[in-house]
């Protein structure tokens, strides 16, 4: 554009990962464009993890209420025009919400990475660059505005009432490693590891660096049992904090870990936000696509043998993002692993580069 427009709304429902992903997307134009007026359409859950971003206005799209959200989102925007509209989500129901912002200029992915209909809900497409991480796509969309810079800060503020319990149940004078051992249920969706190999690896953590292991996590059933399972496993006394975080407190106690270990989750992509190192355990995604973004050399990496074993095909043979439906794929990584893993981020701790 050759002159900044005067608001601009960016439309990114969920998921906690992929909203975090955004944050940088979101300084960047506050930086590069300052008088911009900015108005970030997100989900609730989301909304409570980064809702108060200085000098952002969030309009929350509660996907619980049905079709009501549709009819509140409508309400909230009754009478207002956005000079542009980034449609940073291809799902359905991101599609039809975008469809209520009225702006003249209607910015959306490339067709390879498009679906539900989505090239019906913009009028501009972003380039065609699918084969990047899912935080690289994001500032294509800057891209498409003139935009080359980057500004690779997140500074998700902690309310002091949050900062307050992450102390309490991680007191000073401890060094602290912080699993989030699930991801979100869905079918086939095979990224979950044992809990007795993070029992080991919780275990090895103690004797070997002085580590206490903080369990965190949603209050799903299947959570709550994955927690109870580590820590009844686990030789040494963990903290469990599974079901016991809302987004804010999850941040803060991420946020005073030492070191975070999780597989392809929400919470990984929050610890890397919080500037603690992380250690990702992937074999049923690609973690060059959805990997913690500024640790990514630090990943156990068992996705191409666990793709060849599965379709013969090399990540770059085949469609990017392409998942691995072998309930047993995560098995591919070893405790050793993950403890050399360990060791060797422990022992070169240091600021993440950028890519």
């Amino acid at each position: 554009m050759e002159t900044p427009p005067s608001s601009l709304c960016l439309l990114r429902l969920s998921a906690l990962g992929d909203v975090t992903h955004a944050v940088p997307v979101v300084r960047t134009l506050q930086k590069a464009w300052p008088e911009t007026r900015l108005t970030w359409i997100i989900g609730r859950l989301e909304a409570e993890l980064v809702g108060d971003l200085p000098g952002v206005e969030f309009i929350v799209f509660d996907k619980g209420r049905g079709f009501a959200s549709y009819r509140d989102l409508y309400r909230q925007l009754r009478g207002r025009r956005f000079d542009v509209l980034l449609q940073m989500q291809v799902a359905l129901r991101a599609n039809i919400a975008g469809r209520l912002v009225r702006a003249p200029l209607r910015i959306g992915f490339d067709r390879a990475r498009s679906r539900d209909g989505h090239g019906l809900f913009v009028n501009r497409r972003i380039e065609d660059n699918p084969r990047v991480h899912v935080l690289d796509g994001f500032f294509d969309f800057l891209r498409a505005l003139g935009i080359e810079e980057r500004e690779l800060r997140w500074d998700i503020p902690v309310p002091e009432d949050a900062a307050d319990f992450a102390r309490r149940h991680l007191p000073d004078g401890e060094r602290y490693l912080a699993i989030n051992a699930c991801t979100s249920a869905r079918v086939n969706n095979w990224r979950n590891w044992s809990a007795e190999r993070y029992a080991a690896v919780a275990d090895y953590a103690a004797t070997a660096h002085g580590l206490r292991t903080v369990l965190t996590g949603g209050p799903a059933p299947a959570e709550r049992a994955m927690a109870t399972a580590i820590a009844s496993r686990a030789q040494h006394p963990v903290i469990d904090l599974v079901g016991a975080t809302r987004p804010k407190e999850l941040l803060a106690v991420l946020g005073r870990a030492d070191l975070a270990i999780a597989p392809d989750t929400g919470p990984l992509h929050i610890a890397a936000a919080a500037g603690t190192p992380v250690i990702g355990l992937y074999a049923t995604s690609n973690p060059w696509r959805t990997g913690p973004y500024r640790w990514r050399e630090w990943v156990v990496d068992r996705y191409p043998e666990a793709l060849a074993a599965e379709t013969g095909l090399h990540p770059e043979d085949t469609r990017w993002g392409r998942r691995v439906r072998d309930p047993a794929a995560m098995q591919r990584i070893s405790v050793d692993d993950v403890t050399a893993r360990l060791d060797a981020l422990l022992a070169n701790h240091q600021a993440p580069s950028s890519p």
